[in-house]
């Protein structure tokens, strides 16, 4: 469903401007913009609270109710595979799939080795990743830098595996801090990421910034990749789910709107997500694999996919925020 821009942000401006400014008004701008590429994030972001689950600060913030998701497994065994299980897929030339069937990992590859974004679980973490490098052909060993989004188990849990191979691990300060509150598998300390901070290895240069909201410091990126040679620009929304409270609602919606301005100003022309949901990867990572030559790549949207999905999360945010008052 293709949606003009100016037609949504028109929208949008009316719908904050009136008498109209109701939380249902901002779920109305948010379906507009959902259209048909972003249902599912649409209806996870904007069901009502009662009916979607809970979520408090520091917790998955109802993006872990799914599956596997992010709550704490404690002793719990690990869930049968053909829960989880992904094949890896190729998705650009210097761009790798290696998540599970619901959560992400993306592999960035350049001159001088690979960037992870994103460590899945610790159940998972050697059979996707690991295995699902030396599937596609490239060698674990060259993994220089895993660059966690937020400490909640599906993105972090692997972290510690792969530090434990010699791998740095990339999180923010606030995030840090959040995880050495939590229990479960976690890596130790490492690095940390600031707002702006480009992570150059090789020949490419991805850009963190640091949007909290789903948590204290969640990062979202800015990744370049190639499709036979041509260039694009992926913007990624770091965390999704929605809390309960009014400072992370308020702090949320803040970052949506920032990062917004960001990947509209650098001409990012695709969106990602780290849950294969909310972006359309369970639709698109098969759509690569059966492409023919020389017709559009399925993840490239052009611009106004990555402000359509950003409008979803922001509104949703707010009329959840809206609806505590």
């Amino acid at each position: 469903m293709k949606i003009s821009i100016a037609l949504l942000l028109a929208v949008s401006m009316l719908a904050a401007q009136t008498a109209t400014d109701t939380p249902e008004a901002h779920v109305a701008v948010a379906k507009t913009a959902a259209g048909d590429d972003y249902q599912n994030l649409f209806n996870f972001l904007c069901a009502a609270p009662a009916n979607r689950g809970g979520g408090g600060r520091g917790t998955g913030g109802g993006g872990a109710q799914r599956g596997q998701g992010g709550g704490q497994r404690g002793p719990q065994a690990p869930p049968d595979r053909s829960t989880w299980y992904a094949e890896p897929v190729k998705v650009f030339d210097n761009f790798y799939f290696v998540g599970q069937s619901e959560y992400s990992v993306w592999a960035v590859t350049t001159s001088e080795g690979i960037i992870l974004i994103d460590t899945i679980f610790d159940y998972s973490v050697e059979e996707e990743v690991i295995g699902g490098l030396k599937k596609l052909g490239l060698n674990p060993a060259n993994i220089k830098y895993a660059v966690v989004s937020h400490p909640h188990p599906d993105h972090h849990g692997g972290a510690k595996f792969l530090q434990d191979m010699g791998v740095p691990i990339i999180m923010s300060a606030a995030d840090w801090d959040a995880l050495d509150r939590s229990g479960g598998t976690k890596p130790k300390r490492d690095m940390v990421a600031t707002d702006g901070q480009k992570l150059t290895l090789g020949d490419t240069t991805i850009t963190m910034y640091v949007t909290p909201g789903h948590t204290p410091g969640t990062i979202s990126f800015l990744i370049p990749v190639k499709d036979n040679g041509r260039p694009h620009l992926a913007a990624m929304w770091g965390g999704t789910g929605l809390n309960a409270d009014r400072e992370s609602l308020t702090n949320y919606v803040q970052s949506a709107k920032r990062f917004t301005d960001i990947a509209r100003q650098a001409g990012a022309d695709m969106m990602l997500s780290n849950h294969t949901d909310w972006d359309g990867s369970k639709i698109k990572l098969p759509a690569v694999a059966k492409r023919v030559p020389g017709t559009p790549h399925p993840f490239v949207g052009g611009s106004g996919s990555v402000l359509r999905y950003m409008k979803v999360a922001e509104e949703c945010a707010t009329a959840r925020l809206m609806r505590l008052n």
